[in-house]
């Protein structure tokens, strides 16, 4: 939600390709992989990058990109422009459960059996999803009204589908991912490494030998991925978020392979930034609560700007201030973690009062 400075992701050039990092193609990153930028609908990121890695006769895909006809006649497409097709996909390693990532994995899955994995801790997302039709109402709304913006979650009930069935999309996976451990292919070893945050069932995989990592949206070249967008709501996701950067900044400084956005050279230096960029959206966060009356998280975010070009709030669209109004909230939650705020529930969301405060 939250953008850093540098090149803007409308603007950024990936260097395997030498073109915007949506141009279409099978971009080759390194001997047998490659970048496979698809479409998404509704989403200003305007694409996800899947990657193939070559597995013996056939591929391992990193990522599935968002189920539509448009994504899926291009990911054929582009197979095809590399000599290879759906027959040839062996394995899905999919980073995180959300719908760019996982959607044309499991539905390929199911029709041509191939093995798709995904974090342990997304499951309970997909128990939430599978069960979608019992709910009484969308459990976004329950997030939002803890924020303090039940105004917000009254605009996503009026705008949402009900009609809509989704099941389809959000079958289960052949292989649960738990805990930290080896993917073993034909000619190259993938490290799984848990990076709960974005979601708490997210991965990247780091292929150590080529000092690659394949980062889905935890390490992000342009921005810094949502936090606090996942139900059911995990507890301190930004501390989750911020503890795994600073595993992922143990390995060794890699070259990112990002969901979203350009290759880039290193992810000791995005990973710097991007705690640097949280910390600092930490201080203002407590700098906009009310010393007099304490704060929602839905009132600090009004007080906040939005994107690279910080926004005023209201100018954003419904949906992007029901995410910010989340992302407050969980960088609210790590100061009350620290001990800087205090958290109290009232009836229309959790309040924050400045430690020490009148």
């Amino acid at each position: 939600m939250a953008h850093d400075p540098g090149t803007p992701t409308a603007l950024s050039v990936s260097p395997d390709s030498g073109e915007h990092w949506t141009a279409e193609g099978a971009w080759e990153v390194a001997p047998g992989i490659h970048r496979i930028p698809l479409p998404l609908p509704m989403d200003g990121l305007r694409a996800i990058n899947v990657y193939t890695v070559q597995d013996g006769d056939g591929l391992t895909l990193v990522d599935g990109g968002w189920h539509i006809p448009e994504a899926r006649e291009l990911l054929d497409r582009s197979l095809r422009s590399i000599g290879s097709g759906f027959g040839d996909i062996r394995r899905f390693l999919v980073t995180h459960v959300h719908r760019d990532h996982f959607t044309m994995a499991t539905v390929l899955g199911r029709e041509l059996g191939i093995d798709v994995a995904l974090g342990l801790g997304d499951k309970p997302a997909l128990d939430l999803l599978n069960n979608a039709h019992e709910l009484t109402e969308n459990p976004f709304h329950a997030v939002l009204r803890t924020a303090g913006a039940g105004v917000v979650a009254e605009e996503w009930e009026r705008l949402q589908d009900a009609d809509e069935d989704l099941r389809d999309l959000w079958q289960y996976p052949t292989t649960w991912l738990d805990g930290d451990h080896e993917v073993a292919l034909s000619s190259r070893t993938l490290d799984a490494v848990h990076t709960p945050g974005h979601t708490p069932g997210h991965y990247v995989f780091a292929d150590r030998a080529d000092g690659l990592l394949f980062a889905g949206d935890h390490v992000l070249p342009t921005i810094t991925p949502s936090i606090g967008f996942t139900v059911p709501p995990a507890l301190d996701p930004l501390g989750d978020f911020m503890a795994s950067l600073t595993r992922v900044r143990s390995l060794p400084d890699l070259t990112v392979l990002p969901a979203h956005g350009p290759v880039a050279p290193s992810t000791h230096e995005r990973v710097d930034q991007l705690l640097a960029h949280h910390e600092a959206r930490l201080a203002d966060s407590l700098a906009a609560v009310d010393p007099a009356t304490g704060s929602t998280a839905y009132d600090v975010a009004r007080q906040l700007g939005w994107t690279r070009h910080l926004h005023a709030f209201d100018s954003l669209d419904w949906f992007s201030r029901g995410m910010a109004a989340m992302e407050t909230k969980a960088h609210l939650d790590v100061l009350a973690a620290r001990g800087q705020v205090t958290a109290t529930d009232v009836a229309d969301g959790v309040v924050y009062r400045v430690v020490g405060s009148a």
